[in-house]
């Protein structure tokens, strides 16, 4: 799971020295640029991001998001054993490792290199194996019809340019009957200041302005990148991709979760939704 969430605010806690942007503000930013920082950032801040939040993802622990709904739980994927599985924006394949355990034969995606070597220091410490594979999710290295299930829990729609060919990408490699599973942030956590607290809850800026939020070097050149759709721009890429929407889930803060992360807290969790999830079957 990848999260960073860092729209549209100019810092967030715990982001590494490193990281550290010239400027930050909404700009067009062309797909190759887009890319090229999703992979840089994520490369640059994996350890931190594994060291940081490796306590709630867990080594083998399959959530949708930072309110901690858990797919054994919900059960949105259905029935995953003997199936194979794609993971989108794996990161260190927590994910697809709990999916290993339930008897599913996953493979884990990810654009950064550097998070796929924590995946395998993982595997290497619980003698397991999850296959990974280096690609950018909007061109994947698959033979059509070649998965049962796809899923991605935060990751690469959130910081790819063209969310719609991740849609066909994802239709093309499932079979016929595969389920496709997504979650990111709300969209509506666009239009709020990326703020745990009370500052959290006004809305500042136009839920329906899809600029990208980008944090750049001081030549100008893109360091860290996200692109915001409205719910019914989703509801539209997923459509024509071929997919239909069964289910549109909106999970809740839990009573008992204190964690805050980012701007994910239960201050704002608890009043406006966080995380959606979009469940679609490929017909």
């Amino acid at each position: 799971m990848n999260v960073a969430g860092k729209h549209p605010t100019a810092q967030q806690a715990g982001e590494s020295a490193e990281s550290h942007p010239a400027d930050v503000g909404r700009r067009d930013v062309g797909s190759a640029e887009s890319v090229r920082a999703g992979r840089s950032w994520w490369d640059a801040n994996a350890d931190e991001y594994q060291a940081e939040h490796g306590d709630f993802l867990g080594d083998a622990r399959f959530v949708w998001g930072p309110e901690g709904l858990d797919e054994e739980q919900a059960g949105l994927l259905g029935e995953v054993a003997g199936k194979s599985v794609l993971e989108i924006g794996s990161g260190a394949g927590q994910c697809a490792r709990s999916l290993l355990a339930r008897g599913a034969r996953p493979v884990a995606l990810d654009l950064s290199y550097r998070q796929l070597q924590h995946s395998r220091r993982i595997d290497a410490a619980h003698g397991v194996h999850v296959p990974v594979v280096q690609a950018d999710a909007a061109a994947l290295p698959f033979a059509d019809g070649a998965f049962d299930l796809a899923f991605t829990a935060y990751g690469a729609l959130a910081f790819s340019p063209d969310g719609g060919a991740i849609m066909r990408e994802v239709h093309r490699v499932l079979k016929p009957g595969g389920r496709w599973v997504f979650s990111l942030p709300h969209p509506i956590r666009w239009a709020f200041p990326d703020d745990p607290g009370e500052e959290g809850l006004t809305a500042t800026h136009s839920y329906f302005d899809t600029t990208p939020y980008v944090e750049q070097d001081e030549d100008g050149r893109a360091t860290y990148v996200e692109h915001h759709r409205t719910l019914g721009m989703r509801v539209r890429e997923v459509a024509a991709a071929g997919f239909r929407i069964v289910d549109l889930v909106e999970p809740e803060w839990p009573e008992d979760l204190a964690q805050v992360w980012g701007g994910w807290s239960p201050t704002r969790g608890r009043r406006i939704p966080g995380t959606a999830i979009f469940v679609c079957d490929r017909d």
